[in-house]
C-alpha cells in the first residue's frame, strides 16, 4: 500500500503490515487480523489500526463523543467491553477521514488490552516500527563518562546499541562504573525493542543529576547484549570515546 497523506490537514503515513496481529482482553482474542495499517500519528512511531470486520462483534459499543483530529478527521468514540472489563472510550473510528484507507479501521488505545501480538510475540510499549533497527556490538574503545568535571564511568568493554534515529548508545559493565555516585530511582520505561529500563540518580560535583543512567536487567531477545549494564543519557552528560569529546545531540530526551 502506498504512503497516504492528507495535502491540507498535515502529513499522516499509512502503511500496511503483512503481519498477523492480534490482541487479548480479560484472557479472550477479541481481535485478529492479517490485514493491519500502520499508521504514524505522530513521527516517533506507528499504531495499529485495525479493519472493522477482524474485530470481535461484543467488543466495540457506541458512545456519543466526537474527538476531532485536523488530520485524520473526526472520530468516533467507543467503550471497549470484555468479559470482565468495560473501558470507556477505548477506541475510535474515522468514517469521514480525508485518508481514504483508514475509514473502515479501528485504532484502539495500546492499554486497553492485557496483551498484544506480532504474530505469536508479545508486543510491549507500542507497535514496532519497521523502519527502526536496534544493532548491539562489543567494542573496545575508550569510554569514559563525565559529570560536572567528575568520572563517574570509565570501560574499554563497551556495548554499542545503534537505534534507527537515536544516538549510539554505550552500555558499560557495572564494575566499570562508579556506583558509590549512583542511587536507584523509582523510575521505569518501557521500550518494544528493549524491555523494562530502570533508573539511577547520579551525585556528581555537588549536584543530584535525576535519572540520567539507565539499564536493563531482563532486556527482550534482539537486545540481550545489554543486559545488566548501564548506559548515560549522551544529552546530558559528557562522554569521551577514545578521548575525544562528543557533542551531546538534541533530541526528545534532551
Amino acid at each position: 500500500m502506498a504512503t497516504t497523506h492528507s495535502p491540507a490537514r498535515g502529513r499522516v503515513k499509512v502503511e500496511r503490515t503483512h503481519k498477523r496481529i492480534r490482541a487479548m482482553l480479560d484472557g479472550e482474542m477479541v481481535l485478529d487480523s492479517t490485514a493491519v495499517l500502520l499508521v504514524w500519528e505522530v513521527p516517533n512511531y506507528p499504531q495499529y489500526y485495525i479493519p472493522i470486520g477482524d474485530i470481535s462483534d461484543s467488543v466495540l459499543r457506541a458512545t456519543s463523543e466526537i474527538r476531532r483530529s485536523p488530520s485524520r478527521g473526526d472520530a468516533h468514540v467507543f467503550d471497549v467491553l470484555g468479559r470482565k472489563s468495560s473501558i470507556q472510550g477505548g477506541a475510535w473510528h474515522h468514517p469521514d477521514s480525508p485518508l481514504t484507507d483508514i475509514k473502515d479501521h479501528v485504532r484502539f488505545d495500546w492499554q486497553t488490552m492485557d496483551a498484544w501480538f506480532e504474530e505469536d510475540e508479545e508486543v510491549y510499549v507500542h507497535p514496532r516500527d519497521p523502519y527502526t533497527r536496534i544493532d548491539v556490538l562489543d567494542s573496545s574503545r575508550h569510554i569514559r563518562i563525565e559529570i560536572n568535571g567528575e568520572t563517574v564511568a570509565d570501560s574499554s568493554n563497551a556495548k554499542l546499541l545503534f537505534e534507527t534515529g537515536l544516538p549510539t548508545r554505550y552500555y558499560l559493565p557495572k564494575t566499570d562504573v562508579r556506583f558509590d555516585l549512583l542511587s536507584a530511582t523509582d523510575k521505569s520505561t518501557g521500550c518494544p525493542y528493549k524491555g523494562t529500563a530502570r533508573y539511577w540518580t547520579v551525585s556528581a560535583g555537588g549536584i543530584l543529576h535525576e535519572n540520567v543512567a539507565w539499564g536493563y536487567d531482563t532486556p527482550l531477545p534482539e537486545s540481550r547484549g545489554i543486559e545488566g549494564r548501564v548506559a548515560f543519557y549522551n544529552e546530558k552528560v559528557d562522554i569521551f570515546v577514545d578521548g575525544d569529546l562528543l557533542e551531546r545531540p538534541t533530541t526528545q530526551f534532551s
